[in-house]
């Protein structure tokens, strides 16, 4: 059962970077209304709140490069949750200084795949 909730983390993975990457107004369809985003001690709730925030960034281009990410299974708040830990590296414009990132998301099932209940980024500074 791990590899399901491996296989399924990997895919939210790429498939959030990549939209956060080319498209971040994209990422609306991954949150709800009563998603919760805590971004550099910052509180958002919704999903138009959450992807406006996101949207309205200061930089114009980003890249993550992930360097590790962990799955695990959430039963006891729904079954089929998953809790998602991913550290990395941001590369902002033009910028080649990387910075590093941790976030987490706990992803919700719903028909047809998950959506993001709730979402914790920081920066790592140090």
């Amino acid at each position: 059962m791990g590899d399901q909730y491996q296989q399924i983390g990997e895919a939210f993975v790429k498939h959030y970077y990549s939209t956060f990457d080319t498209n971040r107004a994209g990422l609306v369809s991954l949150y709800q209304g009563n998603s919760m985003l805590s971004f550099e001690g910052e509180t958002f709730m919704g999903a138009e709140a959450i992807v406006q925030k996101l949207a309205n960034l200061s930089f114009q281009r980003v890249q993550h490069q992930v360097t590790t990410f962990d799955v695990q299974p959430v039963v006891a708040a729904q079954p089929n949750s998953i809790l998602v830990f991913v550290s990395g590296q941001l590369l902002v414009d033009d910028s080649t200084n990387p910075i590093k990132f941790s976030q987490t998301f706990h992803l919700m099932p719903k028909e047809g795949g998950y959506w993001v209940h709730n979402d914790m980024f920081r920066l790592n500074y140090g």
